[in-house]
């Protein structure tokens, strides 16, 4: 029994002089700070109740949301459910950002319209193709669509620039097409609007039953105006919706029992809100004008899609990363590319807010 005892003692001796030596060893210091750099401070786990929390409202947005696989030049997004494949299209318009040799803005024309999946609730996102516009010739460019549902018919308002251009001066026009997989689409009509300048067209039905349309009038400052259709079809222009700024890319969305409007004025989108979707007053703050810290997302966020999901809306906004510090101002591919980006939008004494910087956890579901 004493031998065993002290060949214990003995095993201990060794034992706790190896550790020892470990711990003083360079490989120790190195396997401890890397327990360091991977081990998160207590305030920063999270509680069992708080990831139950954010599982139920949905899976956590990729940041950036998406980038366009061809052209990487993804802007103007806009997003619809697919009934029939139960999924999630992503619209917009795919600039030819990496595409070597085009002078001027030739790089925004000749764009055509490009789709995006997801099978996630809006989570991620997959490149699809292009859409199959049946309406002009090959050098047509095709900007920011806005796409609808009614009646197991698609619909798609879409601003047409009759040829590419190395400046602006091209005309436009808003195109009507319908469809009826969101894949194929067919001319209906050039609605008679307020110029020969028309763009970015957004669609909402108003209360009385007819459908709005709101757009920019390139020849009024760049107003926003508006129209009205008992159908779709057949288009009466109404004029001026709001003037007090310069603006483009209007979407307008029913939300916490009000109307609102986010409009890109190259300084974050302005925001407006409405008891009956035609007197407008804007909120004295901008949202996206703040540049944010997530990849892709430090400059200022343009042209929206806003989606209502329940009791939550999510806000779909596209970003130039490279239009930042001193090369801010050159045109080359890393200023020209362009990533799509979510934010849930939060309503706050009456004024939306959104916080680009606070994760996303999203599932998207249909309309009721």
């Amino acid at each position: 029994m004493k031998t065993y005892k002290n060949s214990i003692y003995s095993s201990i001796l060794k034992g706790g002089l190896l550790s020892l030596l470990w711990v003083m060893s360079p490989e120790a210091g190195a396997q401890q700070q890397k327990d360091k750099q991977e081990k998160k401070p207590i305030l920063e786990r999270k509680a069992p109740k708080e990831r139950a929390a954010e599982n139920k409202k949905g899976k956590k947005a990729d940041k950036p949301l998406f980038r366009d696989p061809v052209y990487d030049g993804a802007a103007d997004p806009v997003i619809i459910r697919n009934k029939e494949e139960d999924n999630w299209y992503m619209f917009y318009t795919n600039r030819r950002a990496n595409v070597e040799g085009l002078e001027g803005v030739e790089w925004v024309h000749n764009t055509p319209v490009s789709i995006a999946v997801s099978t996630d609730g809006g989570a991620s996102w997959r490149y699809k193709g292009e859409a199959n516009i049946n309406y002009g010739e090959d050098d047509y460019s095709y900007w920011a669509p806005d796409v609808i549902e009614h009646n197991g018919t698609y619909h798609m308002y879409l601003t047409v620039v009759p040829g590419t251009f190395k400046d602006w001066s091209g005309t436009r026009d808003i195109v009507h097409l319908t469809s009826s997989n969101l894949v194929d689409w067919e001319f209906q009509s050039v609605p008679e609007l307020a110029s020969d300048r028309v763009i970015d067209a957004g669609i909402m039905q108003l209360p009385n039953g007819n459908w709005g349309m709101w757009y920019n009038n390139e020849r009024d400052r760049k107003s926003i105006y508006y129209a009205e259709s008992p159908d779709l079809y057949n288009w009466e222009d109404k004029g001026k919706a709001t003037g007090d700024q310069s603006g483009e890319g209007p979407k307008v969305f029913r939300w916490k029992d009000k109307y609102w409007m986010v409009v890109d004025m190259w300084r974050g989108l302005g925001v407006y809100s409405s008891d009956d979707a035609v007197n407008w007053k804007r909120q004295e703050n901008n949202i996206l004008e703040i540049p944010g810290e997530g990849k892709d997302d430090q400059v200022k966020g343009g042209h929206a899609d806003v989606v209502v999901s329940g009791d939550r809306a999510y806000l779909f906004y596209f970003t130039h990363p490279g239009r930042r510090g001193p090369d801010k101002d050159k045109d080359t591919y890393e200023q020209r590319r362009s990533s799509i980006q979510v934010v849930e939008l939060e309503l706050k004494d009456g004024k939306i807010e959104a916080n680009r910087d606070k994760a996303v956890f999203i599932a998207l579901k249909p309309e009721k």
